[in-house]
């Protein structure tokens, strides 16, 4: 194993404590959030990278996956009430409608130039988040739809009591309804990251790598390219139906901007190019560094507009305000310095070292 492959080893292990014991060493509302939001885009850019780094796909349509399964979960909980058959049953129907439509579009689509499927996506997307918008009786409009969720979840809850009946503590923490609603997070999409990882190195993920690097030799001995690409395209978008449904349960919330915009996907986008494709451990890396970015670039600005504040216009070009900017400008010089994404880049300069 290089040198580069290990150090994004140890990475890896890093960034997995820290997400394993977030509510232990983050305890704010706001870093469970972040530390939620980060389980649930690795997976999301992970199912993604499985499409456009390891088959050579590129779909705009990844988000209307992820917001069946989200509006899926989110219609049953409200329909039928805060209970876990409410979950499985939105889940699985979520998951059910992002295969049938996957199926559909990447039959028909996928023999066409990687141009057109792409141009196809973004159709399809469009006309999910138009029709969710518009069909308010079922989807809550822009309002989007509130909901309660299983008894298990909700703050009051008492995982573990003492003699006096009191909720017990671990580390100053209280194990009560929100230490299990993150868990069930973590450990969910633990499981469809592991899948994810799994399936790349399998003789399934060689086979997409070959079809990557050249679909017509492929072709010509003997695997079916169509059906190869059709069924990884079914695989992902079921995985980011699954995540979504995961998504919903821990924001008690689904509307439009947080399942289905376009936002989403430029997020997924970069997360991915920030990372680099073709690697699972790149989905980690770009997920954690923009998210962090998204939440805690701001207030880093800030301080730093504070510290510099007697320096003649250094505080207005570190305005908060600008953080936009900024993000653009460090996106701009991490392409230009790790041009496969941080992983990919640092596994190469190992290799070669």
């Amino acid at each position: 194993m290089t040198f580069g492959a290990l150090g994004v080893k140890a990475v890896m292990l890093i960034i997995a404590a820290a997400l394993l014991f977030a509510p232990f060493l983050f305890q704010d509302v706001r870093s469970i959030e972040v530390a939620a939001r980060i389980c649930i885009f690795i997976v999301l850019v992970a199912s993604y990278d499985l499409l456009i780094g390891y088959t050579g796909i590129v779909s705009f349509a990844h988000t209307m996956f992820f917001g069946f399964g989200a509006y899926g979960a989110a219609i049953a909980l409200k329909e039928m009430g805060p209970g876990w058959n409410a979950v499985l049953l939105g889940g699985v129907l979520g998951m059910l409608v992002s295969l049938v439509i996957a199926a559909a579009i990447g039959l028909v689509s996928l023999r066409v130039k990687a141009i057109f499927f792409a141009m196809i996506t973004l159709a399809a997307a469009s006309v999910v988040l138009v029709l969710a918008s518009q069909l308010s009786q079922f989807t809550g409009g822009e309002d989007g739809i509130t909901y309660k969720v299983p008894d298990l979840f909700k703050p009051a809850t008492k995982l573990l009591v003492d003699d006096a009946g009191k909720v017990v503590k671990l580390f100053g923490v209280s194990l009560n309804g929100k230490i299990a609603a993150y868990y069930f997070v973590f450990l969910s999409t633990l499981v469809l990251f592991l899948l994810l990882l799994r399936i790349t190195v399998s003789p399934l993920g060689t086979v997409l790598e070959a079809i990557r690097e050249n679909d017509v030799r492929a072709e010509a001995i003997g695997y079916r390219v169509v059906a190869y690409r059709t069924f990884v395209f079914c695989l992902s978008a079921a995985v980011a139906s699954l995540v979504g449904t995961v998504y919903a349960v821990w924001l008690k919330y689904t509307g439009p901007e947080t399942a289905l915009s376009f936002d989403i996907m430029i997020d997924i986008l970069l997360m991915v190019v920030i990372g680099g494709m073709g690697t699972m451990w790149g989905a980690v890396v770009g997920a954690v560094l923009l998210v962090l970015a998204q939440y805690y670039l701001r207030d880093l600005m800030g301080a730093a507009a504070e510290v510099v504040s007697s320096v003649p216009l250094l505080p207005e070009l570190l305005n908060p305000d600008r953080w936009l900017f900024w993000l653009g400008l460090i996106f701009i010089l991490l392409v230009y310095f790790f041009p496969k994404g941080i992983v990919g880049t640092l596994m190469t300069k190992g290799a070669r070292g």
